[in-house]
């Protein structure tokens, strides 16, 4: 039998299955070296081609933004500097510092004032919180110091008893009540706005004790008693007005709440805690006495 002749052009650029391959060599596809010529991307440049393996050429393809014609055109902050506001009419005359694609853009400055300092928040507060602390030491120590008259005797205080007592003749009602929670709020709420803790509400509860105070004071005699003599209600208003103010301009940061925003901010929550003080004492002194305490004076006689 005659072996059919093989055709040349057939098994061009392959090699036979029976053809031994060299031992270490790579082993190669007809597809590892594509025919077909990519057009160069510049146009009018002819493609480059490397030789390989096989008598086989690959051509060389575009990598970079250069070859590939993608080099961004663009402008320098020099060259732009009129179209950003503010910048034409910066004074400062230090050239801003370029890169290799564009210019970043310098921060605004930060306001300054008159006298060339840079404004920073809520920081001239000067002796503001000094203050707020001399203001917190008075109205806590005085409202102690009648605190510990009543409870202990201290200072020629009446007692627990004596107050008791001083209570029920004067008028009011369920003194075993009472008087503890006068005490409690004297001494609780001294001791806190001292120290500045929980100012809002210490402050409340002072000026809900002392408005209660003020009213039993007044009502025990008609007319108003601010400077009588014997049953004056001259050191109950001082009293109420500067527990007022500690409750709207809040304890300063010389305090336990310096983290708070009451410290130095007050706004709603302070004011509630004003409105709530004042209800607190009307209805505490309308269930526990009784009576108009504004007797005799103006239109409320």
């Amino acid at each position: 039998m005659t072996e059919k002749p093989t055709d040349p052009s057939a098994e061009a650029g392959a090699a036979t299955p029976d053809t031994p391959r060299p031992t270490g060599s790579p082993v190669r596809s007809p597809f590892d070296s594509p025919t077909e010529q990519f057009p160069s991307v510049s146009g009018t440049q002819a493609t480059e081609k490397l030789p390989t393996p096989g008598n086989q050429t690959t051509e060389k393809l575009p990598r970079t933004d250069e070859e590939l014609g993608l080099d961004p055109e663009v402008p320098l902050y020099s060259q732009v500097k009129n179209a950003i506001p503010g910048a034409a009419n910066s004074t400062t005359t230090e050239p801003s510092p370029t890169y290799s694609f564009a210019s970043i853009p310098p921060a605004p400055p930060v306001p300054a004032e008159g006298n060339g300092r840079v404004r920073r928040r809520d920081d001239r507060r000067g002796t503001l919180d000094l203050g707020l602390l001399l203001l917190r030491l008075v109205i806590g120590g005085t409202f102690v110091y009648h605190g510990l008259q009543k409870a202990a005797g201290w200072f020629h205080g009446p007692g627990l008893d004596g107050i008791k007592t001083a209570m029920e003749n004067g008028g009011w009602k369920h003194v075993d009540i009472a008087a503890p929670m006068l005490i409690a709020g004297e001494l609780g709420g001294g001791v806190l706005v001292a120290i500045g803790l929980a100012t809002p509400l210490a402050s409340g509860a002072l000026l809900a004790v002392i408005l209660d105070a003020w009213m039993w004071k007044q009502g025990m005699v008609p007319g108003f008693q601010y400077s009588a003599k014997g049953n004056s209600v001259e050191l109950e208003s001082i009293l109420v007005g500067l527990t007022t103010v500690l409750i709207l301009t809040g304890p300063g940061r010389l305090s336990f709440d310096r983290n708070r925003g009451w410290s130095s901010r007050p706004f709603m929550g302070s004011l509630a805690a004003f409105v709530a003080a004042i209800v607190a004492a009307i209805l505490t002194y309308i269930y526990l006495h009784g009576g108009n305490p504004l007797t005799g004076i103006g239109p409320f006689d």
